[in-house]
């Protein structure tokens, strides 16, 4: 009797003679019932048929099938990442994000310095943009407005003289 790691392959039944199996057969085989329809004497037995998967045989299905098994050969299955790919990529993903949240901290913690130089450059572009405003109005104002604003100041400087003296 063959014998694996030390048990027997086949069950040992105790009113079956080992002698009364042929050698072609395995045991296993000369213990089951042999199906009637298997006989072929019988013709108005209807024969079991395997039954179709309507999954299996649907056009979508074999295209689907047909692409996977094309993309497993050439080595383009994107679901299935190695570990190793995904740990650097997640890796990777976590440095970029730890460099921003660095460079946004930066940016909030401005020395005296940098506060005092931010708030004099302010002033400096909002006193340009005042400039450049009274600029285009009077580049924009009548003649006469001009000519009035003008008298005005001319009179104002002699009234300032006439006082002053």
């Amino acid at each position: 009797m063959t014998t694996m790691f030390r048990y027997p392959v086949f069950p040992v039944f105790p009113g079956l003679d080992q002698t009364d199996i042929p050698e072609g057969l395995s045991r296993v085989r000369s213990i089951m019932a042999e199906p009637d329809y298997m006989d072929g004497d019988c013709d108005e037995l209807i024969k079991p048929k395997k039954l179709l998967n309507p999954v299996k045989s649907s056009r979508n299905h074999q295209d689907l099938h047909r692409e996977l098994l094309m993309n497993q050969k050439r080595g383009l299955a994107p679901q299935n990442k190695p570990e190793l790919q995904k740990v650097m990529e997640k890796r990777k993903r976590d440095q970029v994000l730890k460099a921003q949240k660095e460079e946004q901290e930066a940016h909030k913690k401005r020395s005296d310095l940098e506060i005092e130089l931010m708030k004099r450059r302010e002033t400096l572009e909002q006193l340009e943009l005042d400039q450049h405003k009274n600029e285009e109005e009077q580049e924009n104002t009548p003649e006469f407005v001009k000519m009035k604003s003008n008298l005005r100041r001319t009179k104002q400087e002699v009234d300032n003289q006439e006082r002053a003296t």
